[in-house]
């Protein structure tokens, strides 16, 4: 190595020790006080339902063998996709916060129906495909989502929800 690479790692490594160093020196004039914590009861209600329960995991055990790739998270919550080439895609929220009552706010065609005898609400989406929300609590629901690949099969969007749901109920923990 030459002389003049190992100084200018030497240059580097010193400028990023001093970065972080100052960065952590650096001082704020007034009084510490404790910041104010809310605390969240451990109710059923408060808890998340859905803990341990992976919405890719669980999408991709339904799906598996059909040709669908590897579920895909698709947001921060615990939400997936998995995609089947030619043919559409599946969708999984398992949301602990919003149940039917927001389910049913935010979508204007919504059709209440039963799977495997849990409520639920069905609704088209917009811009194509179809949407599930099952009941798993007052504040908590599993949606499944469908969009077929070509809008001219976007009639069997709903059956084909339909079915993913029936499929996904009996791995949902207890209903209300």
């Amino acid at each position: 190595m030459s002389v003049n690479l190992r100084f200018v790692r030497v240059l580097t490594g010193i400028g990023c020790l001093a970065a972080a160093v100052s960065g952590c020196t650096s001082t704020v004039a007034g009084s510490a006080s404790p910041a104010t914590t809310r605390t969240t009861p451990t109710t059923p209600t408060a808890a998340d339902v859905f803990a341990g329960l992976n919405a890719c995991r669980v999408l991709e055990q339904l799906t598996a063998g059909q040709g669908f790739g590897p579920g895909e998270n698709i947001s921060r919550r615990n939400e997936c996709d998995v995609l089947k080439p030619g043919f559409g895609s599946y969708g999984l929220a398992l949301d602990p916060v919003q149940g039917l009552i927001e389910f049913a706010a935010t979508n204007k065609t919504v059709v209440n129906t039963t799977i495997n005898g849990r409520n639920a609400m069905q609704a088209n989406i917009p811009t194509g495909g179809c949407a599930i929300a099952i009941e798993v609590g007052e504040h908590a629901r599993a949606m499944v989502t469908v969009a077929m690949s070509r809008i001219s099969e976007d009639p069997q969007s709903c059956p084909s929800a339909r079915a993913l749901a029936e499929k996904l109920e009996p791995l949902l923990p207890p209903g209300p």
